[in-house]
């Protein structure tokens, strides 16, 4: 009951932990995350700006810690990279997790800065997602990634066949996912696209052009197969959202 209200102030009201998890587990547990939040301490220094508790797992790599900002209880677990270098910097809210191995590059080379990153309050990254800041991107609040989720913020014009491909200029619309979104495992969210609030996006699905609110899309390249707002049928029970 202590650790259950220990966590719910810490910003996850109604928050309980298993009953099935043995007093040495939670010893073992809470011993961790007192090791991760030293290291955070440390990279909180770093920080343009910070606000404890921040917790670090081992292997976190991040670069331009400077131009980095962080509300209260963000997580870096194992292997996390954050290249901040960028024209506005990443800021996160409160309550963010950034699982292993998970990456954001903001800028690839130094002849054009990335613009920047934002993220919202209670948004949690699975393992593997990577996320590319060559244009602007907003994440907002109450976001759920599944694990191998793809962002990228930039793409290249093609129309001359008379240059190379790499001659021709980038392009920088960037990329907005709303508030209470839940994007599926392996799910690759492309330059351009606004993600509309409460839509959920199929796992495995490549988003090319915005996704309106309250639905449900899936496929290559992803369409709208289902409205939330509407009756759920049978049709909804035949994909996979996983993740």
């Amino acid at each position: 009951m202590l650790i259950d209200k220990l966590i719910q102030k810490m910003g996850k009201p109604g928050y309980r932990v298993d009953t099935a998890l043995s007093t040495w587990d939670i010893i073992r547990i809470m011993g961790a995350k007192g090791i991760c939040l030293l290291r955070g301490i440390i990279y909180s220094i770093r920080f343009k700006k910070a606000s404890l508790p921040l917790f670090s797992g081992r292997n976190v790599r991040i670069r331009f810690a400077e131009r980095i900002t962080s509300g209260a209880c963000l997580t870096l677990q194992n292997d996390v990279t954050i290249n901040a270098l960028s024209k506005k910097g990443v800021a996160f809210g409160r309550n963010v997790t950034l699982c292993k191995g998970t990456t954001i590059d903001c800028t690839g080379v130094i002849r054009e800065l990335g613009e920047g990153l934002v993220v919202g309050d209670y948004v949690g990254m699975s393992e593997g997602c990577f996320i590319q800041v060559r244009g602007a991107v907003r994440i907002g609040s109450h976001v759920m990634m599944g694990p191998g989720v793809r962002i990228f913020s930039e793409n290249h014009a093609f129309e001359s066949s008379d240059k190379l491909l790499t001659e021709q200029p980038t392009i920088r619309k960037g990329v907005c996912i709303e508030d209470d979104i839940w994007i599926g495992a392996g799910a690759t969210i492309l330059d351009g696209v606004t993600v509309g609030r409460g839509s959920i996006i199929a796992a495995g699905s490549v988003v090319t052009r915005d996704v309106p609110p309250f639905v449900i899309v899936a496929g290559v390249p992803a369409k709208v197969i289902k409205d939330r707002k509407a009756d759920l049928g049978e049709d909804y029970t035949t994909v996979s959202l996983e993740g």
